[in-house]
């Protein structure tokens, strides 16, 4: 504690911001590998699976409508630990007796940790543009992506954590060690993180929660796709094909998908040097149309891989391992452009706008995922995201240059 006091204040808001995402992060992916996984095991098709989970996008999309207009009016402290506050509920909402855990109970408890889960991230995104000083973009490119890679490498170490904590303790002691410690750390964010962060000088009426910006609606627009193509083969299709296809276990799965998400994590982080920033370059329209591009025709040579007799561990292994390290320079990118773009008063208000267009890019994903995969298989999932990402890339051609102005 007197370590942490002793740094700058923007630097210690920087790092609890940081910490809090992460703790929040590690019961997230915890919880969708249990999800998944014990409903599975329970005889659940891939429809019903992503049935599950449709609440969960659904009220994604409507809390970063509202959650950014929320944040600038009340503060990204108050919305950070409100959200944290609802993550530990939806978590001792699937403690109730097996019998009561039918479709409709899970898919409410996983609304409540959709809501969490939003608030939480514009929070988080929203605070980094308030503590990095105008006019230091490559400061504040770095920033964004170390607090976006580290919570995607954490976000695979929950999935680890659930598929090992399903197997170790089983689903209800699982659910409630996670909402014992993230409980902890929701009372210590309530007494250390900074308040009024992010509350915006002018009050922002309700209408201002639709984007004025041409570039934020066109970044939103491509988010949308990308996020789309991601999630119809990884949310559903992809961890239901790996257990009942190759047969593998709870442990194989988790782990494998775990291992995927940390690397995706660490190529994040690692986003600005890949792109050019120790050149003193940073990323405009044009390296989002064109790393999306590099990206669009990989899913699709998956799915020809996978209907040419070759060897479908190593296809689709292999062939996940580069589309990870390409959508984590794409997301990266993304995310840096967002914060870059939104306005510094009421920021909030543009990048919840934002996050709201990647949450309906997922929700679309999952219902697809379980119901192309269910009828058409993985290769008809794989082509579908070849598809999305091109139109990412499309729609990324209209974004600005470095010589226009945002």
């Amino acid at each position: 504690m007197k370590a942490l006091s002793a740094l700058a204040p923007e630097v210690r808001q920087y790092l609890l911001v940081t910490g809090n995402y992460w703790a929040f992060t590690l019961t997230d992916g915890a919880l969708r590998m249990l999800v998944v996984l014990h409903f599975h095991a329970l005889g659940y098709s891939p429809l019903q699976i992503a049935a599950l989970f449709l609440f969960y996008e659904l009220f994604g999309v409507i809390t970063n409508l509202v959650g950014g207009y929320l944040g600038a009016r009340l503060g990204l402290n108050r919305t950070m630990n409100i959200g944290l506050g609802i993550q530990v509920a939806a978590l001792l909402m699937l403690t109730v007796p097996v019998a009561w855990l039918t479709i409709p109970w899970v898919m409410g408890a996983q609304a409540l940790s959709g809501i969490a889960k939003d608030l939480n991230k514009m929070s988080a995104k929203s605070s980094i543009k308030l503590l990095v000083p105008d006019g230091q973009q490559g400061k504040l490119y770095q920033w964004v992506a170390i607090l976006t890679g580290s919570k995607n490498a954490l976000k695979g170490v929950g999935f680890f954590l659930g598929g090992a904590l399903l197997a170790l303790i089983g689903f209800k002691g699982a659910l409630l060690a996670m909402a014992g410690v993230l409980a902890l750390i929701w009372i210590s964010s309530l007494i250390l993180l900074k308040k009024d962060l992010g509350k915006a000088k002018a009050k922002p009426k309700f209408r201002d929660i639709l984007s004025k910006s041409k570039a934020i609606n066109i970044l939103s627009a491509a988010r949308m796709f990308l996020f789309g193509a991601r999630d119809v083969w990884f949310v559903v299709a992809l961890p239901v094909y790996l257990s009942s296809v190759f047969g593998w276990d709870f442990w194989q799965v988790g782990g494998f998908l775990a291992a995927w998400v940390i690397g995706y994590g660490i190529v994040q982080s690692f986003a600005p040097n890949i792109t050019g920033k120790k050149r003193g370059h940073v990323p405009d329209g044009r390296a989002a149309f064109l790393w999306a591009l590099a990206l669009a025709g990989l899913p699709a040579a998956i799915a020809l891989g996978l209907s040419t007799g070759w060897s479908q561990q190593v296809v689709l292994l292999g062939g996940l391992m580069v589309f990870g390290a390409l959508f984590a320079v794409n997301s990266s990118l993304h995310s840096y452009l967002i914060v870059s773009y939104a306005k510094e008063d009421g920021v909030s208000l543009d990048v919840g706008f934002y996050y709201m267009s990647n949450a309906m890019g997922r929700l679309i994903g999952t219902v697809l995922s379980g119901w192309v995969y269910q009828v058409y298989g993985l290769e008809a999932c794989l082509w579908i995201s070849s598809a999305f990402v091109l139109l990412a890339a499309l729609i990324s051609i209209a974004l600005p240059r470095h010589a226009e102005a945002i």
